[in-house]
């Protein structure tokens, strides 16, 4: 492999007009094409074949309804003295209830007065708008009409806000990301002392975030995405983008050192440390296409489409890179450093853990395992409105709507019965009356039947809100009642469905497939490892490492998310569940960046170990080559992903958050800390490998050891050395 990319690197920087034209022309067709071929975003997460899906299905195909249609409420609460019982409020509801109804694509408008959809205070009431498309397909005009509609009756004295999935805000832009990109953007500065130097590997990651999402952009038109979607390749793509560019130039310049002319130098860049990115990218991949064994359609498009933006990143620092340095010619090249007998950073560092390996290493468990003890209490969820921002419409009208009604009007259960023909509503009023008698039931409508009346349908108004912990005990207690029901009603059956009940089917199907797709992950990483540095032990190692940033990165997660510590600091204005899907992304995630950070930092110390130097020697010699660039990619990082915290998306500011925390975490806690110590503690046999296995197992040159003296292609090269 080694090879095959020293020639790519040496092509590129030769013919960089050309490199550089093929990738502006690939940047042009996708932003062409994502004109074109774009479509709508889905946030409907759903996992079909689960109960309460399958139920969804049922009830369209009886009584006519799409799966998906869109639907919103239209809050309406008096702010002054009186009530909406008063003949001019009345008048101005009703007003508005009519011009509803007159609203494109709308299908239906309840009157809350006729149906009893005025608080017991008499002080709000609302009004159900049913659509007859989904809401991707809700176009601008009826979303204005809606909030038109709200206008008028506010000019009556009324307050007037909205809940559902038609009323959506955009994001407010925030320059927090653009920080991220500032802040790396210094920390490159003082790695290369170069402007140029800096800007090159920004320079290549924006390029490659734009093609992925363009790329995503088009995808759209053809698979259903999230609007999450996007961003998370944004995040992700920034900064793998930044940080494998880091490695190469990095490498690049100290071949420039070395005496090489720049085409040599960038062929060597490439072919040594580009392996090393092509092993990281590689193992950022996979874990993310891996979310498609779970068998979560949603997750798994997330993880191809996050996947494909990782891998324009591999493959730009690859090619363009070497072509942009080319025509940076002498401005990236390292400056003369005065000769000082200061000890680098990571040399010290290095010693003084090799010499404590026994301390440091009880500390970096224990310090894990404190920052883990949050996660014993994690509770997963899917977002609703009352986690939308406080100043945001969905959410004044969830809380409106839970003041007035209680939490459960949010998350209302839909009781699906299907019975012989004839018999439903019978068999409907039979589980109304079960329900009914539950705890954590506020109310269960009466049965309504379609025209054959072989299906039947019942409104709960659950308790407790839609996240919360009692409303998903009390599907389980409806579901426990599901045998028996069917035995006492004539081979009716009972089934629970609603954007509540589909929200925890989701959340619970997500919970089921964690600890399978973190064995997967394990199990990966072990098989990969074992390749790169034909030792047993050093796989071993890497994956416990791993596990402990995990479970110290979903620590802080319920720490700061669930509990609130911290809220006010990053501008958490609610703190509830973790979103379900988030610890599956950030193992997935969190998994190829660690990787990363073993490959660049163990792969040197290996390098001169088979050399000939003594184990611990071999570990303060990698640490002196490899620290301050890791450092430096970790911290970029860490930036990057810090950026998003201050999103005002709750799934994309704890993703930012977690994975800025994991990368801290892992990167100087875990690799650059507990790694030595152990391999120290390990000696010889950290690069132990049986006889049998090393003949079954292929050779991987990360270490490029084939480029160790091309000038002397006769001689011999002994396996392992690097330059």
């Amino acid at each position: 492999m080694a090879s095959l990319l020293y020639r790519l690197g040496r092509f590129s920087f030769r013919r960089r007009r050309l490199t550089a034209g093929l990738w502006m022309l690939l940047l042009i067709a996708l932003t062409f094409g994502s004109a074109g071929l774009s479509g709508p975003t889905n946030d409907a997460l759903s996992i079909p074949g689960t109960e309460s899906w399958r139920a969804l299905d049922v009830v369209a195909e009886k009584f006519g309804t799409g799966t998906a249609t869109a639907e919103a409420k239209v809050v309406f609460t008096v702010p002054g003295a009186g009530t909406l019982a008063d003949p001019e409020r009345r008048t101005a509801v009703r007003a508005a209830v009519a011009e509803l109804r007159k609203a494109p694509q709308v299908t239906e408008v309840d009157d809350p007065y006729d149906t009893k959809k005025i608080a017991p205070d008499g002080r709000t009431g609302y009004a159900s708008v049913s659509y007859r498309v989904p809401e991707t397909e809700v176009t601008e005009a009826s979303r204005a009409a809606l909030l038109a509609v709200g206008d008028s009756a506010r000019r009556a004295g009324l307050g007037v806000e909205f809940s559902g999935d038609v009323i959506e805000e955009e994001e407010s832009s925030s320059s927090a990301e653009g920080i991220g990109l500032l802040v790396a953007a210094v920390i490159l500065m003082i790695t290369f002392g170069s402007l140029v130097a800096a800007g090159l590997p920004v320079l290549t990651a924006v390029l490659g975030v734009a093609a992925g999402v363009l790329g995503i952009s088009i995808a759209t038109g053809f698979l259903e995405l999230t609007s999450n979607t996007s961003a998370l390749a944004l995040m992700l793509g920034l900064a793998v983008g930044i940080d494998y560019a880091l490695f190469i130039l990095s490498r690049y310049r100290d071949e420039l050192a070395a005496g090489h002319d720049g085409e040599e130098a960038a062929g060597r860049a490439v072919g040594t440390a580009g392996s090393a990115v092509v092993f990281a990218g590689l193992t950022v991949i996979i874990a993310l296409i891996a979310l498609t064994v779970v068998g979560i359609p949603f997750l798994a498009a997330m993880g191809i489409a996050a996947a494909g933006t990782v891998a324009i990143a591999v493959v730009i620092s690859l090619s363009l890179l070497p072509a942009l340095i080319g025509f940076a010619g002498r401005t990236v090249r390292p400056k003369a450093r005065r000769a000082t007998a200061r000890t680098p950073f990571g040399e010290r560092w290095a010693r003084l853990v090799v010499r404590h390996r026994v301390p440091v290493m009880i500390l970096a468990v224990a310090a894990a395992g404190v920052a883990a003890l949050p996660a014993l209490g994690l509770k997963l969820a899917l977002p609703d409105a009352g986690s939308a921002p406080a100043a945001s419409t969905q959410r004044k009208g969830y809380d409106q709507l839970a003041a007035a009604f209680g939490a459960g009007i949010n998350g209302p259960l839909v009781i699906l019965v299907e019975a012989p023909t004839g018999s439903a509503k019978t068999a409907g009023d039979a589980a109304q009356r079960i329900i009914s008698g539950l705890d954590g039931v506020v109310v269960a409508t009466p049965a309504t039947a379609n025209r054959a009346n072989d299906t039947a349908t019942l409104t709960v108004i659950p308790r407790g809100g839609p996240t919360s912990e009692d409303t998903k005990d009390l599907v389980h207690r409806i579901r426990a009642h599901q045998a028996g029901f069917t035995a006492a009603n004539g081979g009716a059956a009972l089934s629970v469905t609603g954007r509540a009940a589909v929200d925890i089917d989701v959340s619970e199907k997500i919970t089921d497939a964690l600890l399978p797709y973190l064995a997967v992950v394990v199990g990966l990483a072990f098989v990969l490892l074992m390749l790169v540095f034909r030792s047993i032990l050093v796989p071993i190692k890497a994956a416990l490492g791993f596990l402990l940033s995990v479970v110290a990165s979903f620590g802080a997660l319920v720490f700061v998310f669930q509990q609130g510590h911290l809220a006010g600091a990053i501008g958490l204005e609610s703190a509830g569940p973790v979103v379900s899907f988030i610890p599956i992304f950030l193992v997935g995630i969190l998994f190829g960046l660690a990787m990363d950070y073993e490959v660049f930092l163990v792969t040197r110390a290996r390098e001169e170990f088979v050399r000939g130097a003594a184990p611990d020697d071999a570990i303060v010699s990698g640490m002196r080559h490899s620290a301050r660039v890791v450092t430096a990619a970790a911290l970029i990082m860490i930036s990057v992903f810090a950026g998003f915290i201050f999103s005002t998306d709750t799934v994309i500011k704890s993703l930012g958050f977690a994975l800025a925390f994991g990368v801290a975490f892992d990167a100087f806690l875990v690799r650059m800390t507990l790694v030595p110590a152990v391999l120290s503690l390990l000696g010889r046999s950290a690069w132990w490998l049986p006889g049998w296995l090393g003949r079954l197992l292929p050779h991987v040159d990360v270490e490029g050891s084939r480029l160790a003296r091309p000038a002397a292609p006769a001689t011999r090269v002994r396996a392992g050395v690097g330059s």
